[in-house]
């Protein structure tokens, strides 16, 4: 099975030179955790998250209305649709990350979430696997906390 096959082809994208504030916005409006940042040719240039707006921008008291890119992940990890679930999975693993832009050429094709790949396959090894994984890469010190004195 390809990511092609699970992958959410309708993707929210935002110019990278788009304001923090309006990327919060199209988040908001289109319910998503997440937006990929295009360059002029709708090449992925960055890929922003909630949390990133909320720890990069609102908690660390930086400009709304400065460019998107500038608290975005860079450079994206991205691979080709045509990818084996497997593959992705094992990719998204490694790079500790839960989203991950697909594309045709250089251009957006869609994105695979750590979500499409534990329910859209119904693989359940491989939704275990990657959960655990991606969680613990996200999540060091819940899973590496010294108990005790």
């Amino acid at each position: 099975m390809t990511a092609r096959e699970v992958m959410t082809a309708a993707v929210i994208t935002a110019a990278a030179a788009a304001p923090a504030r309006e990327v919060a916005e199209l988040m908001r409006s289109h319910n998503v955790g997440a937006i990929v940042l295009v360059d002029g040719g709708g090449s992925p240039a960055g890929l922003i998250t909630d949390r990133d707006l909320a720890v990069r921008v609102v908690a660390a008291g930086a400009d709304p209305d400065s460019p998107a890119a500038a608290h975005a992940s860079a450079p994206v990890i991205a691979a080709p649709a045509d990818i084996e679930v497997e593959a992705a999975a094992d990719l998204m693993a490694a790079h500790g990350i839960r989203r991950l832009p697909l594309l045709d050429e250089d251009r957006l094709a869609g994105i695979v979430t750590l979500h499409d790949l534990a329910v859209r396959t119904g693989e359940m090894e491989l939704a275990h696997r990657m959960t655990t994984t991606v969680m613990r890469a996200a999540l060091p010190d819940f899973y590496f906390f010294t108990r005790g004195g």
